[in-house]
């Protein structure tokens, strides 16, 4: 299939089945925190929602994992496009499906606990903190001007089912922040996974996994440690793709 590129856009490899993804050098690409969250747990069984999909990154490797059945929200067009183009260069169009609007507003567009699990690797930073960059895509990811902490949440808790699942990626420096407003919103924290640079390392990074009405109990899991002490990426991040990659460094720099 030959696939034709707009201004900005490169074809990349996203190794697992063989898969392709168009991505734009002036919007935010997915990086290997978007990898981690989509390995984190079980398949989901049952529909899946993406908060802020991007390039639909998650719901490929969902796919890949043996979901069927995922919603991508993008509220940015550019990306909403790129994402519908990722699922049909793929022949994922039966299982994914990319909707074009924002999640602040999911009344209007979602019935309630229509979705088994909901994934989100939302903006990290708060508007004032952090470097800004001048790139509007890339700096709305990484901050919260379109979205904050509490919209995540609401939009989480209408879109799941009781007992549905929750998961989520975060900067670690926020973990206390995440925690009380998941239990804020009734979305009860179950597990919790440090991700570290390396064994020596400070955590960056966290994944975290709440069920809707769950009761109260949570287990810290075996952290992911992602380089080894010789710089090259560790078994655990490597059994993820089948192979080595070389990837970029991410949002936060691993």
């Amino acid at each position: 299939m030959k696939i034709e590129l707009k201004p900005h856009e490169r074809l990349d490899d996203l190794v697992l089945d063989g898969m392709k993804i168009i991505q734009r050098d002036d919007q935010f690409c997915f990086s290997l925190d978007t990898v981690l969250l989509a390995h984190f747990g079980p398949v989901p069984h049952g529909p899946a929602l993406d908060l802020g999909t991007g390039t639909a990154a998650i719901p490929l490797i969902l796919t890949s994992r043996g979901a069927a059945d995922i919603t991508g929200v993008e509220l940015n067009p550019v990306m909403a496009d790129i994402a519908r183009r990722n699922a049909g260069i793929n022949g994922r169009e039966e299982c994914i499906h990319i909707i074009e609007e924002d999640y602040r507003r999911i009344r209007s567009w979602s019935a309630s606990g229509a979705y088994a699990a909901v994934y989100v690797n939302p903006p990290y930073r708060e508007k004032a903190r952090g470097a800004v960059s001048e790139a509007e895509g890339i700096r709305r990811a990484r901050h919260e001007e379109t979205a904050t902490l509490t919209d995540v949440m609401e939009a989480a808790r209408y879109a799941l089912k009781y007992h549905g699942r929750f998961r989520m990626i975060h900067i670690a420096d926020r973990l206390t922040d995440v925690l009380a407003a998941m239990r804020c919103y009734g979305l009860e924290p179950k597990a919790v996974q440090m991700i570290h640079g390396r064994a020596h390392k400070k955590a960056k990074l966290f994944l975290v996994e709440g069920i809707r009405g769950g009761n109260p109990g949570m287990s810290i899991e075996p952290p992911v440690i992602v380089h080894d002490e010789d710089g090259f990426y560790s078994h655990a991040v490597l059994a993820m793709y089948g192979k080595a990659v070389c990837l970029g460094t991410g949002k936060e720099g691993m």
